[in-house]
């Protein structure tokens, strides 16, 4: 089996984004390649045009630490993309691929979670697949229920980009923080199935997946267009969940007394009234959930249907 050169790919991604002009005098000329040539980010970088141009094929695998600084630095990298080409250049032991297991929230914070009546919150599995939620999250979206993907349903549901008014910024955002997973140590069937899947049915996926932006996200504001409680700008945590394997914990908040805290207190109460409907209705109609999503105390894993799917 061919070795995936991921050092090179990722070098080539991030000099094909970086424009000349931003790095020096506008050049000259018509240029046939987009970005900078080999032997511009060599020159930026202090090295040779000979030994990057082996890095890029992968015909040197062991590049220095100070080299990988310099070329950080050339490609105007941050710190998160940093850390992530030293991860990509390090020598590593290739670990076995493991069977696939199901992801399950933690008891004891899947009861946190649904102990949240003023709170969206949900647990969110190292692949994006939500874990557990309580009401307030799968009202305030209905994919934020247990079995959805998020990654699929940002890209494969029209309900997701319909909801969310900031989906232009939150869409590369999720691409970024999942290319974090993307290492060279390990076999990651789960992962490789899931991107070839997103690669074939989104140009949009696909075109966020190749630029190899790396961006862990643990804090941020989104902006909902809600259908019953109108325009909500939440802000969001995402904490990591101690004992796990990259869960964590999503929370959302209001900034008190401003517009978007009445709006959730309003939601928190339709949440409420429905999910006692359901309560009281659920030996009779199992179609019976949420105003416009599902039950999320159906599941705390990921082993039923995924509605994200379409």
């Amino acid at each position: 089996m061919a070795t995936v050169n991921h050092l090179g790919e990722y070098l080539r991604a991030r000099r094909e984004l970086v424009r000349p002009e931003d790095v020096g005098p506008p050049p000259g000329g018509r240029r046939r390649v987009p970005g900078l040539r080999r032997e511009e980010l060599a020159l930026l970088a202090g090295i040779s045009a000979d030994y990057y141009l082996r890095l890029e094929q992968g015909r040197d695998h062991h590049p220095s630490a100070q080299v990988l600084d310099a070329l950080a630095g050339a490609l105007m990298l941050d710190d998160d993309a940093t850390a992530h080409l030293h991860r990509l250049a390090r020598p590593v032991s290739r670990r076995r691929a493991r069977g696939p297991r199901a992801e399950r929230a933690l008891p004891g914070i899947r009861r946190l979670v649904m102990s949240w009546t003023d709170h969206p919150a949900f647990v969110q599995g190292r692949y994006t697949d939500v874990l557990a939620a309580n009401p307030l999250a799968t009202a305030l979206a209905p994919y934020y229920a247990p079995g959805v993907n998020l990654l699929r349903a940002t890209f494969l549901d029209p309900s997701v980009r319909a909801l969310h008014r900031d989906w232009d910024s939150a869409a590369p955002a999720v691409v970024a923080s999942l290319r974090t997973l993307a290492t060279p140590d390990a076999d990651d069937p789960r992962l490789t199935e899931l991107v070839g899947e997103l690669s074939l049915r989104s140009e949009e996926f696909r075109r966020l997946w190749a630029r190899h932006d790396v961006r862990p996200r643990t804090s941020g504001v989104s902006s909902f267009d809600h259908p019953q409680v109108g325009p909500l700008e939440l802000s969001f945590e995402k904490l990591s969940v101690n004992g796990t394997e990259g869960q964590l914990l999503v929370v959302y908040h209001a900034e008190p007394g401003g517009p978007a805290a009445e709006g959730l207190a309003l939601l928190s109460t339709i949440a409420a009234n429905t999910d006692a409907s359901t309560d009281a209705g659920a030996g009779s109609d199992a179609g019976s959930g949420l105003a416009w999503g599902s039950d999320p105390r159906e599941s705390d894993g990921v082993g039923g249907p995924d509605r994200s799917r379409k």
